[in-house]
């Protein structure tokens, strides 16, 4: 997934290196998942996760860069989450 490793590259550029094997860890255990929860699922979890890491970046560090990919994530797992969403259901029919 491209944005992990975006973010694993700002990670090392902010001498955070030990989110690396964070980021790994979890994204390998999601990884794992996909076949019980669906590919976009995990996806949406993945992305999840990094706008975390991405949102504590933002608070120790200041650096335009967080933030453009903050949303840039914050908009693709968006996206993915509108899958999940059930329609809503009109209680009144209008005429």
């Amino acid at each position: 997934m491209e944005e992990v490793e975006k973010v694993k590259a700002l990670c090392k550029e902010l001498n955070e290196e030990h989110l690396l094997k964070a980021i790994d860890s979890f994204v390998s255990l999601q990884k794992e998942l996909s076949s019980k929860k669906g590919e976009d699922f995990i996806n949406v979890s993945i992305l999840g996760f990094i706008e975390g890491i991405l949102v504590s970046l933002s608070r120790k560090h200041e650096n335009e860069k967080i933030g453009e990919l903050l949303e840039k994530v914050r908009a693709k797992r968006s996206e993915l989450e509108e899958k999940f969403k059930k329609p809503r259901v009109p209680l009144f029919e209008n005429p």
